[in-house]
């Protein structure tokens, strides 16, 4: 057994817990900065419409890219498993399985999307005078959504070889890239929303390139060979009910977009999707820490709960939860007290300053609670209760938001898209609550 692993299970949780959280959480700001540096130069330099663009864009790219994210989930947890057993042949045999999957699903996918541009951009809510600009965004995003998928997928097996660092590189350099070229597209060649395209396409293709650079010249023990890319039904099989799970994850968000984009057109028009492209990139902004921590407590807590060190996993949650509900609320404070000047961040269209600054406290106001939904999620996905995490892990959207969505704007008008965020977070936290209480292992009192 490897030091590093013995330390799971004897270093104080405290300390683990820091080591783990705080590169999980610079990995995922660096991710939220996608949609922040898009949105902070459409936003003030191209217009509201164009921030409708990339908020009906988003889900339709990453719903397609998540085949990558679930194959690389699923196709890591196959290969760790070979590493372990020193097996080099199914090792390679592994990942060129992922490669293909990865690769032919794309493709196929964004072949069928570019065959129903605007179908597809309809059902996501682009419609009325937000179509045109979604459609030039995404005629030349789709493209490099295959890219995107290849380096989802790659990050995890780079994970999974033992470097996280430069897998956090994978998210790091089309953040960069994003930065250099926003402004150089958006405001020196004017080129608007195809601008911001345009730099998207390429921080994604960077990024691809990076991956591919790991497996072809650098330290990874994989490499990419024709021989091993030949398809195996068992194989793909494995990789496939692993994957599942965060397809079924990723599907609800997509219905969630499907939905809540078209009910934000129906009653609050282009002005409502433009106010939600900001809360949207908010949203994945600011409770990056939380997920940081969420993410930091999965190994930590599987290690000890496969160890039966049943006290150290009562100890680890309840530390997880303090300092995930700490920070959550002291998010909270931070958007309850500076909501306008962070909406101004991103546009100085009055009219959407002042629909977006109520809305975005609604959507934020039952954020505390946040850090017992993803933690709750979290706990079941590390001892291994797939069923229960998927549950906990769709249960804001799926149970919660999506009927709420239907339901309460018919009653009182846009402004119960806005209710249903808060209701829809306090019924997630109180499922969780309730799903962890039968649990004997964790204890949010001390005995």
């Amino acid at each position: 057994m490897s030091k590093s692993k013995q330390n799971f299970g004897e270093e104080p949780l405290g300390l683990l817990l820091r080591k783990q959280a705080i590169p999980a959480s610079v990995g995922v700001l660096v991710m939220s900065i996608y949609g922040i540096v898009d949105t902070l130069f459409v936003g003030r330099f191209v217009g509201s419409l164009a921030i409708g663009a990339i908020t009906v864009n988003m889900p339709i790219t990453f719903l397609i890219s998540s085949i990558g994210m679930a194959i690389g989930i699923g196709g890591g947890s196959v290969l760790s498993r070979a590493m372990g057993e020193g097996s080099s042949g199914r090792m390679q045999r592994i990942f060129g399985n992922m490669i293909f999957l990865t690769i032919s699903l794309s493709m196929f996918f964004v072949l069928l999307a570019s065959l129903f541009q605007v179908p597809i951009l309809n059902l996501f809510g682009g419609k009325g005078d937000v179509l045109a600009p979604s459609l030039a965004y995404f005629q030349i995003l789709l493209p490099a959504i295959p890219a995107l998928a290849w380096a989802m997928m790659s990050n995890n097996v780079i994970r999974a070889e033992g470097h996280p660092r430069k897998a956090m590189y994978t998210m790091i350099i089309p953040a960069i890239l994003n930065l250099i070229l926003d402004p150089i597209f958006i405001v020196g060649m004017d080129m608007g929303i195809e601008g911001a395209a345009l730099a998207t396409t390429i921080s994604y293709f960077g990024s691809a390139l990076y991956t591919a650079s790991f497996f072809i010249f650098g330290p990874s023990e994989m490499s990419i060979s024709w021989s091993c890319i030949k398809p195996s039904r068992s194989i793909m099989k494995e990789i496939s009910k692993l994957g599942s799970v965060t397809m079924a994850r990723q599907g609800t968000i997509s219905i969630l977009s499907v939905v809540l984009n078209n009910s934000l057109f129906a009653f609050g028009g282009e002005m409502a999707l433009a106010s939600y492209g900001i809360i949207s990139r908010l949203l994945m902004f600011v409770n990056f820490p939380v997920l940081g921590i969420t993410q930091g407590y999965v190994p930590i807590l599987g290690y000890n709960y496969g160890a039966k060190l049943y006290d150290r996993v009562s100890q680890l949650s309840r530390l997880s939860f303090f300092w995930a509900t700490g920070i959550a609320c002291a998010i909270f404070i931070l958007l309850m007290t500076f909501t306008r000047p962070l909406v101004e961040l991103f546009t100085e269209d009055q009219a959407l300053i002042e629909r977006t600054v109520p809305a975005l406290r609604w959507v934020f106001a039952a954020n505390p609670l946040l850090a017992t939904s993803f933690l709750g999620s979290a706990y079941f996905q590390a001892i291994g209760q797939a069923k229960r995490a998927l549950i906990l892990g769709m249960s804001k959207q799926g149970f919660f938001l999506i009927p709420l969505i239907l339901l309460l704007p018919q009653l009182v008008g846009v402004a119960g898209i806005w209710w249903s965020f808060p209701i829809a977070d306090i019924g997630a936290a109180l499922l969780s609550w309730w799903l962890l209480s039968k649990n004997p292992h964790i204890r949010f009192k001390k005995a």
